[in-house]
């Protein structure tokens, strides 16, 4: 939309309406045009700021003495959220709703909040288009941010490259994926959050899921950050396309994206023992290792197929621009797969039931064990060539796992998928899965107790290696595209 200036608006003649009518179209404008700087986002992002620290854990204000100013700071939110409806017209229903919600759960006294119905009204997987913008303002918790449910307020912008929507319409559909990059949030999302899940907010039932959102960017930056460091720690020699993945971050988010997209659909694909996403499944952390590992790899896999079928996708119908643009990203997502898990993922987090960590652990040693990764005079080594056959191998043996696993009871899956790991990883001297020292003739709760927090110690490679790293991996919480 053209910006006004302010001569022009002073030489508008004409009706009253007319000219508060191009008033606001002129507002509306600049709100679209830097919405991050705007008066109407900065307002909503301090109301919600402070109504932030009047909330406890679980998102209700039990201070009575702070209900006035609640509701002072619930009327500026709402207000400024109408104020949005104009510039994001795809998302009027849900705007409106967010502001009813806000206004009952002031009325009801700020208990628990409930908002379920805006959440139901927020579809952003039903307008997929690149560079779309939303704002999103819920009471939620921040997956590896914050357990606290407080307010959140994030403007986010959707990424959505034409090759990407061609591969979501052919084998690789997933019509709930949203992938989205930060274009401002409140503190909840100054952290080490890269998602944003319906399942976080609060609401009074759970709905049926229709989407999940993943900030690209925030993957793409800290992958940046985290592989440059680790590559002249180990004295890596990147090859040329991985090196670009480090300099260019557009390219770096769109690889994500794809990677994102395959691994998000493979948790609901394939011979799985059990609920994909082991939702209130309370099993042995290396189990959530392998089921996440297990995406990747598989991701990895379809990507190496990709790289090498760009005849038969411009025969399966995608255009020739979006077929190059598919060969050459899906050649990238295996860089990205192997240097996040096994830079970053690894060494990043606490040594508590880590099963984003153990997964790195895992895929480095299996590499290293199969000889493809070295690590030989202070200096890391890997022979690209044979690297794709390793990994996937890896995958299989996974797969493998989960085939099998359909026939076995739950506690000996559990057995097996240690084995698995421990074929592999040391486990720590004291495990007493190691050694079978396990109630088992009791419930399924005992083999979990019975997990060490570290069940699977660090190397000495990746003991000298966090140690080098820790503070490049300190420095990625709440890195953005900007960053």
């Amino acid at each position: 939309m053209p910006h006004i200036t302010s001569a022009a608006r002073t030489a508008i003649i004409g009706e009253p309406e007319v000219v508060e009518r191009r008033a606001e179209e002129a507002a509306r404008g600049r709100l679209e045009a830097d919405i991050t700087t705007s008066p109407t986002w900065l307002h909503l992002k301090g109301a919600v700021s402070t109504l932030r620290t009047l909330q406890t854990q679980d998102g209700s204000i039990q201070n009575a003495d702070d209900h006035a100013d609640a509701r002072t700071l619930v009327s500026q939110i709402t207000a400024d959220l109408l104020r949005f409806h104009e510039v994001f017209p795809h998302d009027a229903d849900y705007l409106a709703a967010a502001a009813a919600d806000f206004e009952r759960w002031a009325a009801d006294g700020f208990g628990i909040p409930d908002f379920l119905d805006s959440l139901e009204a927020f579809q952003p997987q039903l307008n997929r288009v690149d560079g779309l913008r939303h704002l999103v303002v819920f009471p939620m918790y921040t997956q590896n941010g914050s357990t606290d449910r407080l307010v959140e307020a994030v403007l986010v912008e959707v990424i959505w490259p034409e090759f990407v929507a061609e591969l979501e319409a052919g084998d690789y559909s997933n019509k709930l994926f949203v992938p989205i990059r930060f274009l401002d949030f409140t503190a909840g999302y100054d952290t080490n959050s890269a998602v944003l899940f319906p399942e976080t907010i609060a609401m009074r039932a759970i709905p049926t899921f229709t989407w999940g959102a993943i900030f690209a960017d925030r993957e793409a930056a800290r992958f940046r950050r985290v592989v440059r460091a680790a590559s002249e720690i180990t004295k890596l020699e990147l090859p040329a396309e991985a090196l670009r993945l480090l300099d260019d971050q557009r390219l770096t988010e769109e690889t994500f994206v794809m990677w994102d997209l395959i691994h998000d659909r493979t948790h609901m694909r394939g011979d799985l023992p059990f609920d994909p996403f082991m939702i209130k499944q309370r099993m042995p952390f290396f189990l959530y290792s392998l089921e996440e590992l297990r995406c990747d790899l598989t991701a990895y896999r379809e990507a190496v197929k990709l790289e090498r079928s760009v005849p038969e996708l411009v025969e399966g119908g995608a255009s020739a621009g979006s077929a190059t643009a598919i060969r050459e990203h899906a050649k990238l997502v295996q860089y990205a797969v192997l240097f996040d898990r096994i830079f970053r993922f690894a060494i990043s987090g606490t040594r508590v039931r880590n099963y984003d960590g153990l997964g790195g652990q895992l895929l480095f040693a299996w590499l290293h064990q199969h000889h493809v990764l070295h690590w030989t005079d202070t200096q890391l080594t890997l022979d690209w060539d044979e690297v794709p056959e390793a990994v996937i191998a890896l995958g299989h043996e996974i797969e493998e796992l989960y085939w099998r696993s359909i026939d076995r009871p739950k506690t000996a899956h559990w057995l097996a998928a240690y084995d698995l790991v421990a074929t592999t990883l040391t486990p720590h001297p004291a495990s007493n899965w190691a050694r079978r020292a396990l109630p088992l003739d009791g419930p399924p709760k005992g083999y979990t107790d019975a997990v060490l927090d570290d069940e699977f110690p660090l190397s000495m490679f990746y003991e000298a290696l966090s140690k080098k790293m820790a503070g490049v991996i300190e420095s990625t919480a709440g890195i953005t595209a900007r960053d």
